[in-house]
């Protein structure tokens, strides 16, 4: 198959090929029925199903709760637990998939008339997942019973103590666990070792697996006759929380998760959840939040009170009944969002300088005292992103202990080299999944970590670099990108990780003008040989190759540029805009 507009080595070094599809199957002269079809089909849709994946929904893809090993045995103790009134504490991570997990669990739980307490630890001073002394406290405190979400695969200590204290623990988590699992109740995770049919579902973020959990808690309420006088809690109204979880987690968009976003969405344009209502406000949104807004206007919101500021604002928000309340906590957490990207701008100085010396590594591992724990696990995104490598950022404190955050690139496990490294005694702590993964390492070891981690998955990382190429759904010219397009794209959606948005090539082009705007972005208007222009933004692309060939291009040359099309609604009247992933001359 030809490359895309013949292009072998753009200007940021890469093929551009079909994603899936040649290139007469998505060639000019296609209605949008034609064109959504050809999307779903290049991303991995049967033939047979794509009016299931054209329209997910819960029913088309909801398995059922009991596949799972342990559900059954949560969903009976959690029954037990309502029927009798028990204390009933929900322990939650401190990102947005554990406040959205703790959030769903409280809400279930308080429709069928238990107050359950969320608990979620401080990053700082507790670090990540339970710890004993929190679930002793708890159930010092009272509870009964403790639900872990999001959290506690690994928690081999933490849950001995809590068996030594007398309460008993639910495990609700979708992190790697290794052979051995953590004394529990309940160990619901399809990403056990030893799961069966679950194991399908493995990209659920810990949301999903909740929403699932409060499904087979209905229904076994429902078969001992609980809701004889009293409804039952609509579940799917909560759909929204879990789409944003999943879409925050960077959870892979396919089979139950479309669904979750597809549907969540709909839930969330309706603002019955007066938390998130307050949020969407607060992120200066006038439109029903997108797929783009989970990921990049409310998740980080949701994630600065745990990064930078109070760890429970999440879930509070997420849980209040108090407008007054919601409108309090949505404008605190935007102003932490903003202190969020201050301290992650300085750490993200210091960890490009430190990676700029590890050109020769299949992994970038950086570490440095001072740096936020809070903001790594960004930071290392920026890492990966930039470097086109798996990349772990290490924020040291002051007794040499470090606390890292990961992030990885398709076809390299880095969550399974981590926890590999944990069994090997190289790290304190450590686990996660394929994409992202979390650690604690003295400062002392990380040398030999980052030896381990290169001699691991050197072999993976050669092989995804050497695959990479910019992948194109369809090539036009700049008259074809117009807001009517975008809608019709979108119909092909909710697009994410393991779900990608359509890139378009579009050209060629001349640019007519082009600036650095904003922190390190590139704002260009381009025109066709159509005759048509065509606004186009590359973000932080200002101090690349890609940003010079804008900023520069002499006026005889000419560009593809590929990249996704997006509407612009700042003019009077809708129009489109192409955010730039990537150019290539025209020879």
């Amino acid at each position: 198959m030809s490359p895309v507009c013949n292009v072998t080595a753009s200007i940021l070094g890469q093929p551009w090929r079909w994603r899936g599809l040649a290139s007469d199957t998505l060639g000019g002269g296609f209605v949008p029925d034609d064109l959504v079809t050809g999307l779903l089909l290049s991303r991995g849709c049967p033939r047979e199903a794509l009016e299931l994946h054209r329209n997910p929904s819960i029913r088309g893809f909801m398995p059922d709760p009991s596949i799972f090993r342990d559900m059954d045995r949560a969903a009976d103790r959690l029954a037990d637990a309502v029927q009798a009134g028990e204390q009933v504490a929900i322990f939650g991570d401190y990102d947005v998939d554990g406040a959205t997990s703790a959030a769903l669990m409280v809400l279930v739980l308080r429709e069928l008339g238990i107050e359950a307490r969320p608990y979620i630890p401080d990053r700082l001073m507790e670090g990540y997942g339970p710890s004993g002394a929190a679930l002793v406290r708890l159930a010092r405190e009272g509870a009964s019973l403790i639900v872990t979400v999001d959290c506690g695969a690994q928690a081999f200590e933490a849950l001995d103590m809590a068996r030594d204290a007398g309460v008993e623990v639910i495990v609700v988590d979708h992190h790697k666990c290794s052979t051995a699992l953590p004394f529990a109740h309940a160990l619901v995770n399809p990403n056990r070792m030893d799961e069966d049919e679950g194991a399908a579902h493995g990209h659920l973020a810990a949301v999903g697996v909740a929403f699932l959990l409060g499904a087979a808690l209905i229904r076994t309420l429902r078969a001992r006759g609980f809701f004889a006088g009293r409804d039952e809690p609509k579940l799917l109204e909560l759909l929204d929380i879990v789409a944003l979880g999943t879409v925050a987690d960077v959870a892979a968009l396919r089979g139950l998760n479309r669904a979750f976003v597809a549907q969540g969405l709909k839930v969330m344009a309706k603002r019955r959840n007066i938390g998130l209502a307050a949020l969407i406000e607060a992120s200066r949104l006038t439109r029903d939040p997108t797929c783009t807004d989970l990921g990049f206007a409310l998740g980080p919101r949701i994630n600065a009170g745990g990064r930078v500021g109070r760890a429970d604002l999440g879930v509070r928000l997420l849980t209040t009944r108090d407008p007054a309340e919601a409108r309090a906590i949505a404008e605190e957490l935007d102003r932490l969002n903003e202190e969020r990207r201050m301290i992650e701008a300085a750490v993200q100085e210091g960890a490009e300088l430190l990676a700029e010396r590890q050109a020769n590594r299949a992994v970038i591992v950086v570490a440095a005292p001072g740096w936020h724990a809070g903001v790594i696990g960004i930071v290392a995104g920026r890492l990966k992103e930039s470097l086109g490598r798996p990349a772990i950022v290490i924020a040291l404190d002051e007794h040499g202990v470090g606390k890292g955050s990961g992030r990885s690139i398709p076809g390299v496990d880095l969550g399974g080299a981590v926890l590999a490294a944990k069994e090997a005694g190289l790290l304190a702590a450590g686990g996660g999944h394929a994409m992202a993964a979390g650690l604690t390492v003295a400062e002392g070891d990380i040398d030999a970590f980052s030896a381990f981690l290169d001699e691991r998955l050197s072999a993976a990382v050669t092989r995804s670099i050497a695959d990479r190429a910019l992948l194109v759904d369809a090539v036009l010219a700049p008259g074809g990108i117009h807001p009517g397009l975008v809608d019709a794209l979108e119909a092909g959606g909710p697009y994410g990780m393991g779900w990608p948005s359509p890139r378009i090539a579009a050209g060629p082009v001349r640019v007519i003008k082009a600036d650095r705007v904003g922190n390190g972005h590139v704002r260009a208007i381009v025109a066709g040989d159509d005759g048509r222009s065509l606004k186009a933004v590359a973000f932080r692309q200002a101090d690349t190759a890609l940003g010079a060939a804008l900023l520069g291009c002499p006026p005889h040359r000419r560009l593809w540029l590929a990249g996704r099309a997006k509407r612009d609604d700042w003019g009077a009247r809708p129009a489109a805009e192409l955010h730039i992933d990537d150019a290539a001359w025209v020879e």
